[in-house]
Formats: structure tokens, sequence, C-alpha cells
């Protein structure tokens, strides 16, 4: 072991200068091209001010027209101002198209005009004859990408004139609808499965649960109404908004969900139980979702499982909501201030903004990728109160990853991260889970692994699902499920293996490993953490125990305390690379951290 721990790095403990937000102390967000500096009472939430409109944050694009101007027009991103769009030459018209690609492009297939608003921000409005005009040009722009326009919002100002809010939306040319994945955290009793069960089947609940039943996968589930395992659910919108569920006609099934929608918000109906904590953390790890929907109820507030998994979220550096339900039963009151304490604190630093009207669902939602707004929503699954709220804001809701990025992941080589495992009468085999970068299509070769001795398998795709349908591709940053070929020779398959490109070089043979190092930070130990500490390790899809057998620097790791660590897997070989983001937890401790460097089997010949 001495030996082998002489491989520990100790250039790698560089004290984390590029991961400022490890430890969790916010540095007020990201630089713009204006600064706007924090109201005073940002910070006070109470239902008292919610009509004064969204609070600023530096850095942040808060779209409000009852502030009287907007913030001055970003340079990068999906949102563009436009003060009038009125007869524009053919030439100036190619120049408008041009731009509005790379605005889609900013926006993953999606970007927001602000029409009747100058480059400053100024609400100058537009006569309703020059309103028209910019609309309709706006839609032929559109049209010529191949683009839908909707109006999400239209306001009257000074002087009889009027400002407009719209939405451009371009699906990709290699995909049905555009995707934005939701984890849904919260309490055992906070209603996820029922809230879920009304959005997607549009059926209020009877008070008693009958929504949530058409959610549980299992008997166990139905007997408890506590749900124990992963469920997927899809919402879907049409071009003009529309919700499209189970209830858009009588003989609808997931595929024609997906078919005839748009966009499509799919949900992961996460275990609230804190006996399915080690499921639930897998599943935000795993499937990398876009968002969390932190789910409380307005009776019991935030238990200590809220703050779990809201710790969680933060740790993953995942954008959030919050929903507080069963308003019909409770005032949320209560409910809504605690929240607003819990955000605000120093270690959180969030500014919470409760969404009361249509106008503030648009802004919350149109501006999520803003890292410090949480937008929290009073809803009633028996009544229905703040539903269509809550469908407004997906609505509008971006995926959140810019197209440059994407663009590079699926230049990488392929990776899928194996979550689920099943197995299907005349199919064989099944494995669910994410591509994490590249792209994928049937019959691709590909190595499936590691297996016991750190090796890999080849193996062909047959065939490929996504959202209960099939497709012949899926890019980077897609959830899918995969079969094999009948008569292809399998090994044992577990979650956590990884499906590969086959490069063909034996040079370049993909190995699984034991020993990785990672710079990690602890957010929180009663103690402290010593060399043979043993903790669940969260890697991608990877859940496995692991053993602290060294720390560079100290012989000791406490609340707060950083340094570059080597780990060891407890039970067999695991694909890891450089870069992946890590998730510790045993008990009420837990930690996060980046890897660094591996040591795989094959080279190191360590086990």
């Amino acid at each position: 072991m001495e030996s082998f721990l002489s491989l520990f790095d100790p250039n790698q403990d560089d004290g984390f200068e590029e991961e400022p937000e490890l430890n969790g102390n916010s540095s007020g967000g990201g630089s713009s091209s204006s600064d706007y500096e924090t109201d005073a009472n940002a910070n006070e939430c109470s239902l008292s001010h919610l009509g004064g409109g969204m609070p600023t944050e530096r850095g942040n694009l808060i779209f409000d027209f009852e502030q009287g101007m907007l913030p001055p027009e970003p340079q990068l991103g999906n949102v563009e101002y436009k003060l009038k769009l009125v007869n524009p030459s053919k030439q100036r018209f190619e120049h408008l198209v041009t731009q509005m690609k790379w605005r889609l492009r900013e926006g993953n297939g999606e970007a927001i005009y602000e029409i009747g608003v100058s480059d400053a921000g100024y609400l100058q409005g537009l006569s309703d004859k020059d309103m028209n005009a910019s609309l309709t040009t706006l839609k032929q722009m559109a049209h010529s990408l191949g683009a839908s326009t909707s109006v999400l919002r239209r306001k009257t100002i000074a002087s009889r004139r009027a400002v407009a809010e719209v939405l451009v939306r371009k699906i990709p040319d290699d995909q049905h609808n555009i995707e934005v994945r939701v984890a849904v955290l919260g309490g055992a009793d906070a209603g996820k499965s029922t809230l879920l069960g009304v959005l997607t089947q549009d059926e209020l609940d009877n008070g008693h649960g009958r929504a949530r039943l058409n959610m549980f996968r299992h008997m166990h589930e139905i007997q408890s109404g506590r749900t124990s395992c992963i469920s997927h659910e899809t919402l879907g919108f049409d071009a003009l908004g529309n919700v499209v569920n189970y209830k858009y006609n009588e003989m609808m099934t997931a595929e024609e969900i997906s078919d005839r929608s748009s966009k499509l918000v799919t949900f992961m109906d996460l275990a609230g139980h804190r006996r399915y904590m080690r499921t639930t953390v897998q599943a935000l790890s795993g499937y990398s979702p876009h968002y969390a929907m932190l789910v409380v109820s307005a009776g019991s507030g935030c238990n200590d499982t809220t703050e779990e998994h809201l710790a969680i979220v933060r740790a993953l550096d995942m954008p959030f909501f919050v929903l507080v339900t069963k308003t019909d039963i409770t005032s949320p009151d209560a409910t809504v201030q605690e929240l607003c304490n819990l955000l605000t604190t120093i270690g959180c630093r969030k500014v919470p903004f409760v969404v009361t009207n249509t106008d503030e669902a648009i802004s919350a939602g149109s501006n999520q990728i803003s890292e410090n707004i949480v937008p929290i929503f009073c809803v009633s699954n028996v009544t229905g109160t703040g539903l269509n709220l809550v469908t407004k804001f997906l609505y509008v809701l971006s995926p959140g990853i810019s197209n440059a990025e994407k663009d590079r992941l699926e230049q990488e080589s392929c990776e899928f991260q194996v979550d689920e495992i099943f197995r299907v009468s005349d199919v064989g085999p099944v494995v669910g889970g994410l591509l994490v970068q590249g792209v994928l299509t049937e019959n691709m070769p590909m190595k499936i692994g590691p297996l016991p001795d750190g090796s890999f398998h080849p193996v062909n795709v047959n065939t490929i699902h996504r959202n209960k349908a099939p497709c012949r591709v899926v890019r980077a940053g897609q959830s899918a499920s995969l079969s094999f070929a009948l008569d292809q020779d399998l090994p044992t398959l577990r979650s956590g293996m990884v499906l590969l490109g086959d490069v063909g070089n034996s040079l370049d043979e993909p190995f699984g490993t034991y020993f990785f190092q990672a710079k990690v930070s602890v957010l929180f130990h009663a103690t402290a953490i010593y060399v043979g500490f043993q903790t669940t390790v969260h890697i991608g899809s990877i859940r496995q125990t692991a053993v602290i057998r060294g720390i560079m620097g100290g012989e000791r790791l406490g609340t707060n305390d950083c340094a570059s660590v080597m780990f060891e897997f407890v039970g067999h070989p695991e694909y890891v690379r450089p870069g992946m983001r890590i998730l510790f937890r045993e008990g009420t401790s837990k930690g996060i951290g980046v890897v660094t460097q591996v040591f795989p089997v094959n080279k190191t010949g360590v086990k």
C-alpha cells in the first residue's frame, strides 16, 4: 500500500482556486456587461411584498415590465431586445434572421424577444399598428428558420403604447422536441407523487392520494403510499403553449405525448423517505437533471429531509425551485417564511421569489438560469390553486445548457452511464441511463464494463428508446434505454457500469480502477474524517462504498476543510476519469469534490 500511495500527486492540492463554489460560498453570480446591486430588502421574503416584482441580484437579468425598464441587453445568452421590426429591407431581414439563429443556438433551441424595448432596456413601446407589424416580421423570421413563435405577454404602458415578450422555439433537426429533466424532491408526506399525478393526468386529487396511484410501480408503494424507486413521468407543451398530457384526448399514450409536443418536461419522482436516500442521491448524480423541484408541505414545513435534499442539490450546483403544497388545508405563510429564512442563510445566499401571477411565472421561468433566484409556488392538488402558474413556468423553462457546450460534448467519444437494468420478455436485458457525451446510434459497436477484473466487454446496441418511444439516435445530455441483440454474450450487468465507444485501438483500451485521487471539500462532519474513513461515494451513476487511504497535507478533515484525498473502492473497480464530480456521504456527514487522477487496474497492477 505504501508503494502505491507514492503515486499520490502532491501537486493536485492547489486550494481549489478553480472551484470557488465548493464550500457553498457563493461569489455572487457571474459577471455581465452591467452590474446591478442587490436591493437592500431583497432577502426579506413575505407575502406582503409580492407586488413589487422580482428582486435584482448582481449579474442577473430580471425581466419585469412593472419596473418601467429592463437591464441593458445582454451580449451573450438567448435574450434579444428589438425596438421595432417594421418593413425591414431584404438585407436587414437576412441580418435579423442570422441574429435569431445565433440567439437560438445560445438557448439550445429557445430564445426570448422583447419587442418595444431599446438596447439600453427602456420600455419605449409601440403603437398597435407597429406592434402587429413587428410581431408579423418576427414570425416571418422564425418561419425562415423552421421555428415557431408564441407571445408570452403583452403590456400596455404610457400613451397607449405596448411592449411584448415573445418566445421563439426551434426544435433541433435531430430531435422530436426540446427536453427538460426535472428531479422531484421533498419529504415523504409532501405530496410529490400526487402533484405529478395531477400535472400529468390532468385530474385533481380527492384529498386522499387518488392522483398518485398511477405514479407507483410496486404494490408496496401503493399500500404504504411511499415512493421507493425512481419513476419517470412526462408533461408536454405544443408550439402554442397548450399542455399535452394524458387528458389531451381519450387515446393518449406516452409516445403520442412525445410526438405532439414541441417541448417535453420529464419528471423524475424520487423517494422522500430517509430509508431510500441513497437511491435519491444516485438519481441526482447519475441522471444529471437540469433542475430540481423541491416539494414542501404547508402543514409540516421544512423538515430534516427537506434540508438534506436542499443541501445535496446545492452541493451538486443544480438550479432549483420550490412548490408548497396542501395550501387548501392550511395557510402557506408560515412555511413560505421558513423557506425564505432557510434560503437566505449565510451558507445558502439565495434570493427567494414567491410567484403569484402569470407575469411573475414567465419572469421566473425565462430567468431560471440565474443561479441566485429561487421561485416559490403555493399550490393545491385538490382545488388546483397555483397549478396554472407552475405549467406556465415549466413552458418557458430552458434546458440551461449552451449550444456550444452541447456541440463540444457531442464531439467527444461516446460514454453512456448505466443507472437501471431491466429484463424484458422477447427482448432480453435493457439498460437505462444517461448519455454523458458523444452520439449513440442503433447497431453501434460499444464496450461495457468494467468487469470484476477491470476490463470491458464488446457489445452492439440493438434498439434505442427515449420517452417510451423508439428512436435511432441519442445525443449528449439525453437519457435513454438500450437493448442488445439476443444472440450476444453479455456479462453480468450492474448499475454503475458504462458503455464506451469502441475506438478499435488497443493502446486506448478503457479499464476500471480501484484507486482515484480527488480534491474534496467537507460540507459537514460532526467531528473529523481520518484515514480509514468509509463512506458511500456517488460519481455519476456509480454508488459504492470507498475508503479514504490518504489525506494530502494533513491527518484529518473537518467541516469546511479542503484537501486532496486518495479513495479506494471496496467492492469492485469502476470507470472513473479526471474531471468527474464526486459526492460522498455517510449518515449526516457529506462532502463534494472533483476527481483529479485515476489509477487503472491494468497500469498499476493493484488488486
